[in-house]
């Protein structure tokens, strides 16, 4: 077997392609495992810098020397996509990442989430990401490290706080309300609109104009929110809120549809390493090795899964699929699905049962309980942390005369109250760029009303 895993990449592209995958060109590269780990924590190669990924880069090491973790590649989509590999893979190895990544591009490249996600903030990500970085290293030459910091800290702790529902560049919030429509030229409607006037005028006739309520409906986009309305925020502050909101854009779809991704990529590695006839059948037999520990549904010395495997999920239900519908149908559904409709549409009775999926209840005493086996009920069960980007669904409600800002928690959405002291701090956080005295309305722990308050 030749010794460098680069030597099979263009004859895996070129299968891949024969098979009908179409994603645009991937730059490989080998790195070691502790740049990896840093990489998966910042979320790319070259990001912002703020004290948080620290502390994740800290947990992710320790899980990694605990043997609670091992990374073989992380992927950035874009036009060309970007795959950093384990200097420490074997061979094998890398042959089955160079397959995933592909199916990963081939997903990025035609999921329309993705698609979109990329249109509005960067196909260059990785360039993006570090020009946001150099912004923020300049303002810290000019402003000192603690100024910047404080703002990044209300700006990461938001970081999952945006609504994919508008565009990443939107306009603000028009200034005044809309006039009342005209009345109709109908002589009822005008002497109707003669004890009504549809607008408001002063005894010289100018017309009065109303100024909208800001905002002027619960808005949940509260990095772009903050940005555009915060009292006193400066243009180089509001800059940092508006390019953490930019990378958020770029990572949500890849939250949104991690189970049809993970399976996707895991499904073509499998296939591509299947039809690889150029692979000498040792490196096949490693490969094969390696995928059966990638789609495993639990570690071998546990009797029961108690955390999905997004790679194990995703990949059964797309051999299911492509089995019954075929690869057409099966494209259609990548190409315009995410997690939500995903599983809901195609994780059914029999599969959760092949699976041995349930909704349970882990005791302290160790002993677990199967509380609903209902199929409705467990696909709200595993989709339940992906609503809202993962985040509690916290909107800014209203701003008065003096500033002043009230949020609101959606906490009959949320099904549950806050973690107080967490809500506590991000509020620190935010009071800090907002300048003015916040209350968020929530409820506790046993359902009573509760403001939290900061000023």
């Amino acid at each position: 077997m030749n010794a460098d895993w680069r030597y099979y990449l263009p004859k895996i592209e070129k299968l891949a392609n024969s098979l009908g995958l179409s994603f645009n060109p991937v730059d490989f590269e080998a790195v070691p495992q502790s740049f990896m780990m840093e990489i998966s924590v910042y979320g790319l190669p070259v990001r912002m810098p703020h004290w948080s990924f620290g502390v994740r880069y800290i947990y992710q090491l320790i899980q990694h020397r605990m043997g609670n973790s091992r990374l073989f590649e992380v992927v950035f989509p874009g036009n060309p996509g970007h795959a950093y590999l384990a200097q420490n893979n074997s061979v094998a190895e890398n042959v089955l990442v160079t397959a995933h990544v592909l199916g990963h591009a081939d997903f990025s490249r035609n999921n329309i989430m993705f698609k979109r996600a990329q249109d509005q903030v960067s196909e260059h990500i990785v360039e993006h990401a570090a020009n946001h970085a150099r912004q923020i290293a300049l303002a810290i030459e000019e402003y000192g490290l603690p100024r910047v910091e404080a703002v990044l800290d209300a700006a990461l702790s938001l970081e999952q706080h945006i609504d994919c529902n508008h565009a990443v560049r939107r306009p603000r919030y028009p200034e005044y309300e809309a006039s009342k429509a005209l009345p109709r030229d109908d002589e009822f409607s005008k002497r109707f609109a003669a004890l009504t006037p549809f607008e408001e005028r002063d005894n010289a006739g100018q017309v009065h104009r109303k100024r909208a309520a800001i905002p002027p409906h619960n808005e949940k986009d509260l990095l772009w929110f903050i940005a555009q309305y915060a009292p006193e925020l400066e243009g180089w502050e509001r800059d940092i809120f508006l390019a953490v909101r930019e990378e958020s854009f770029y990572f949500h779809p890849v939250f949104a549809t991690q189970i049809m991704n993970e399976g996707w990529a895991s499904y073509w590695h499998a296939r591509l390493l299947r039809e690889a006839d150029f692979l000498p059948q040792s490196a096949y037999v490693d490969a094969i090795k390696c995928h059966s520990d990638v789609v495993k549904p639990y570690a071998p010395e546990q009797h029961i899964a108690l955390q999905i495997n997004p790679y194990h999920l995703g990949f059964t239900m797309w051999e299911k699929i492509i089995e019954r519908d075929g690869i057409e149908a099966a494209r259609v559904i990548m190409q315009q699905d995410d997690d939500f409709s995903f599983v809901r549409n195609y994780l059914d009775e029999n599969l959760a049962d092949e699976l041995q999926l349930f909704k349970f209840n882990a005791q302290s005493t160790g002993k677990i309980e199967v509380v609903e086996s209902k199929l409705s009920d467990l696909h709200e069960a595993m989709l339940a942390p992906k609503y809202n980007f993962g985040a509690p669904s916290i909107a800014a409600s209203h701003v008065h005369v003096d500033g002043s800002l009230e949020l609101q928690h959606d906490f009959k959405s949320d099904g549950r109250g806050l973690d107080q002291d967490r809500a506590s701090k991000v509020l620190d956080y935010i009071y800090r760029v907002w300048r003015r005295p916040i209350v968020l309305h929530t409820i506790d722990d046993g359902g009573a009303q509760l403001e939290i308050r900061k000023h």
